[in-house]
């Protein structure tokens, strides 16, 4: 729940946080964007992007073992009903997906895969539920400070961003570091048998980088930001990382740099679906996107409310979408806060209280966002808003306008 400010489409605002924060039937699905991408030239997504085309400089390194509830996340999550954060494990999130998959497709809604649904699945058998890519140099470069946890110490800071590579890379592949971990042992790729002139992520030859470096404090600052912890990955490095897909960026998009790069960053494309209207369900913690002629076409996982701030239940309108939003953390919003605490304006950032972007909704103080935190996604409680994972939000950002109807109901 974040009091309202004058938002226009797609321009950063200052936010005033209220209680909003860390706390396809077969012919109908988007088949399009699992499988295929445009043409590579026109893409301006980074040098980790999908290469389902067969791209000639894709490495071809067989993962060490078949991992099937990882590769129906990577497709469902390239179709748009997104699992969460993707790492082969069954839960809510992938429930929620599967639910929505069946659901635009004619089937019983089990939750599960079972025969109906593995069948209906297999049209992306192609799709490998992992690949192998080379962390680039630029990718890799930045500067990676600890998010303090007081807000007057962030508010010190000229951004909130990532506070490791190894988290930078896990949110551009829809993940969590542990699994990044778990699919690269000792810092190796897992695969069964290198192909040759594969070279293994312990034997290659890091660029150097300046990832555990933080960089100078902001204006005002009294101290230097501390550095966040040290990388596992590093530039230069091959590692093997979920199949994510429908991450072109068009070059003829007409988006601002910095939302690009955002998009870029989080393995987003800029070719969505436009959503008439959203659905958020309090019941099975979801928000479904549909068409102008009511198909289902994108489904998330979400957190919603708790008991001090429950969701707004009704219909409401889009007044706005913020890019990269910047914060205005108010104590007196905040059931939770002492009021005694002063008030601070945040800098933007995708480990700020409301990620990498915010949906400003007619019902005050309300909206929807991203969050630092994807794991807690469907679990923890939030403080009255609608919040999903940054990858989510920014797919999200893309469908929306303020034609779309918005809908809350329990």
């Amino acid at each position: 729940m974040i009091r309202k400010s004058a938002l226009l489409l797609g321009l950063p605002v200052m936010l005033a946080l209220s209680a909003c924060s860390d706390e396809p039937a077969a012919d109908s699905a988007p088949e399009a964007s699992a499988t295929a991408a445009p043409e590579a030239d026109n893409n301006m997504a980074d040098a980790m992007r999908s290469n389902d085309r067969g791209d000639a400089d894709a490495i071809d390194m067989p993962d060490s073992e078949a991992r099937p509830m990882m590769q129906a996340q990577v497709v469902l999550d390239r179709l748009g009903f997104s699992p969460g954060v993707i790492d082969g494990k069954s839960g809510i999130s992938t429930k929620n997906a599967l639910n929505a998959f069946q659901e635009a497709n004619s089937l019983p809604v089990t939750g599960e895969i079972d025969d109906a649904t593995e069948q209906a699945l297999g049209r992306w058998n192609d799709i490998a539920a992992t690949r192998v890519v080379t962390v680039p140099e630029d990718f890799a470069i930045g500067r990676f400070e600890k998010i303090p946890e007081d807000p007057a110490d962030q508010a010190k800071m000229t951004q909130m961003g990532y506070e490791s590579l190894d988290e930078k890379l896990a949110e551009r592949f829809h993940t969590t570091v542990e699994t990044l971990k778990m699919l690269n042992p000792n810092g190796m790729p897992a695969t069964s048998a290198p192909a040759a002139g594969a070279t293994p992520a312990s034997t290659s030859t890091p660029t150097p980088t300046a990832t555990s470096t933080a960089g100078p404090p902001a204006s005002g600052a009294s101290t230097v930001a501390e550095a966040g912890p040290p990388s596992v990955f590093k530039a230069g490095q091959q590692i093997r990382v979920p199949n994510i897909g429908a991450d072109f960026i068009d070059a003829k998009a007409e988006t601002d740099d910095d939302w690009r790069d955002t998009l870029r960053m989080l393995g987003v494309g800029t070719d969505q679906p436009e959503a008439a209207r959203i659905v958020v369900d309090k019941s099975d913690s979801t928000l479904k996107a549909y068409d102008a002629q009511d198909k289902l076409i994108a489904a998330f996982t979400i957190t919603s409310g708790s008991k001090h701030d429950p969701l707004p239940l009704g219909e409401w309108k889009i007044l706005g979408i913020a890019h990269n939003p910047p914060f205005a953390y108010d104590p007196s919003l905040f059931w939770d806060v002492p009021d005694h605490e002063e008030k601070q304006q945040l800098p933007p950032g995708p480990n700020g209280p409301v990620g990498v972007a915010w949906i400003d909704l007619s019902k005050e103080h309300y909206g929807i966002h991203g969050t630092p935190h994807p794991e807690t996604i469907g679990r923890a409680e939030s403080h009255g808003c609608v919040r999903l994972t940054n990858w989510d939000v920014a797919r999200l950002a893309e469908m929306v306008s303020q034609k779309t109807k918005v809908l809350f109901q329990a």
